[in-house]
């Protein structure tokens, strides 16, 4: 790496620290657990999402995922697969996982930013706000795999059901 490139990268912030500028100007709960890691809680219209920002400075990219506050049962998470695959072949931006150990749908997505823009603050915005979003619109079609015992190809199709108007 250069000289110059170097010394500009080190002149960024730590895209933790945007992210915590953010959540705070958005009057969300967080804890910061070190210089690299910050949690925070958005409620959302269907439950509560767990946000989740890791830095990672050898790579210098940004993980950020958000979580439902949903725990698939261990007997139910054989239905979760397909939709999972379902739902990721809608998105443009990150994925849909299943976090194993917690069985807790998570919406996932990272940003490099070696070489590229420095952090800003509306790209942790658009980065919370897409993820919220995703999760509010996909909720639904867990809830109907999960519970409701639906197919996953039945659930998608109602979670992208745009509606025109209001009732």
């Amino acid at each position: 790496m250069s000289a110059n490139v170097a010394e500009s990268w080190e002149l960024l912030a730590n895209p933790v620290e945007v992210a915590e500028q953010v959540v705070a100007a958005h009057d969300l709960s967080f804890e910061r657990f070190s210089t690299d890691d910050l949690a925070a809680e958005y409620a959302g219209s269907w439950c509560a999402y767990q946000l989740w920002f890791a830095y990672r400075q050898d790579i210098q990219a940004l993980h950020f995922s958000c979580g439902f506050d949903v725990r698939v049962p261990l007997e139910r998470r054989e239905t979760i697969y397909p939709l999972l695959a379902r739902i990721n072949e809608q998105l443009w931006l990150g994925h849909f996982d299943l976090w194993t150990e917690e069985g807790q749908p998570t919406y996932r997505h990272s940003v490099l930013f070696r070489g590229g823009p420095p952090p800003s603050y509306s790209l942790i915005e658009d980065m919370i706000g897409i993820a919220v979003a995703e999760c509010e619109r996909y909720y639904p079609a867990f809830q109907h795999v999960i519970w409701g015992g639906k197919s996953a190809a039945d659930a998608v199709a109602a979670a992208i059901i745009e509606t025109a108007g209001e009732a």
